[in-house]
């Protein structure tokens, strides 16, 4: 089965590296699949599970904004922020949801956009957490 090299980077470090056969990442224009051979291109990511494939295994990596490049060989996600599921921490997540949950449904955060968008990112990053790590179960 043909592959092709998979990094994500963030700020901070690398996240991953591997020989993968196929991936599926949340674009801001839509679902985006990629498998080897594919044309080079640029894409700016959305809040979302990247799923990558490899050995016949799916596996998901939360993926917090940034860009999806690919190259001949090469699929580079220099993304914002990015976790494995074995690094998310699970009841943290939960809290960031319940938090952003109500800092939506107060009235007055309609009053200033910028801190309703902000609770909007917080909740699309708790609940893409809690996501990735069911979905990581279910592969199991």
């Amino acid at each position: 089965m043909s592959t092709f090299l998979l990094e994500i980077v963030t700020p901070e470090r690398l996240i991953y590296s591997g020989d993968v056969s196929r991936i599926i990442a949340k674009s801001v224009e839509g679902d985006m699949g990629v498998l080897p051979g594919h044309i080079p291109t640029v894409a700016p990511l959305q809040i979302g599970a990247l799923t990558v494939q490899h050995d016949g295994k799916r596996s998901h990596i939360a993926v917090h904004g940034g860009f999806l490049e690919v190259r001949r060989d090469k699929v580079v996600v220099l993304a914002e922020s990015a976790e494995l599921p074995e690094s998310i921490d699970i009841d943290r997540a939960r809290a960031a949801r319940e938090r952003a949950e109500m800092r939506l449904e107060s009235g007055k955060m309609h009053q200033d956009e910028v801190d309703y968008m902000r609770a909007e990112f917080a909740l699309k990053r708790a609940l893409t957490r809690l996501d990735v790590t069911n979905m990581d179960i279910v592969n199991k």
